[in-house]
């Protein structure tokens, strides 16, 4: 485990120093989403040392059928929708750990199980909407990353 936390950091370091924006355009300093080509498929910029990062999630969550008003199934769904969101922020910083096992026998699959898990210190992560319908909760949350908020 510590062999892969040493090789993560070696591998980020780097990533940080490279740079992805053009340096040459200082008036713009907050990155959403660069595209890139026509499959619109979001290509993450890497953090350079004089912009800043911006990330954007939504997080889902649903009420649970029994509650004792509207007012609790809401509070339920919210909290559930705000965790969704950290989750989701955190594998889109630190990445997701996969790990995965098959079981063959008479060359014939008889079980596969992947699991999958994310840690993380998320703070500053700020919500910007929230909506309710039908049960269902989405938290819309943005976090800023600037480079000397990495190195904290």
């Amino acid at each position: 485990m510590r062999i892969s936390a040493l090789l993560a950091l070696l591998l980020a370091v780097p990533a940080l120093h490279a740079g992805f924006l053009n340096s040459d355009d200082s008036s713009e300093t907050k990155v959403k989403c660069v595209y890139s080509g026509t499959d619109g498929h979001c290509v993450e910029p890497i953090l350079k040392s004089d912009h800043e990062l911006v990330i954007t999630v939504t997080g889902q969550g649903v009420a649970p059928s029994v509650t004792a008003s509207p007012a609790q199934a809401y509070a339920l769904a919210k909290r559930a929708a705000m965790v969704d969101g950290y989750r989701l922020i955190a594998e889109r910083v630190k990445g997701v750990q996969v790990e995965g096992q098959d079981t063959i026998k008479n060359m014939m699959l008889q079980q596969s199980t992947t699991r999958t898990s994310v840690e993380a210190l998320v703070r500053g992560a700020n919500v910007m909407n929230t909506t309710f319908k039908e049960g269902l909760c989405e938290v819309e949350m943005e976090i800023s990353l600037s480079y000397s908020r990495v190195l904290r």
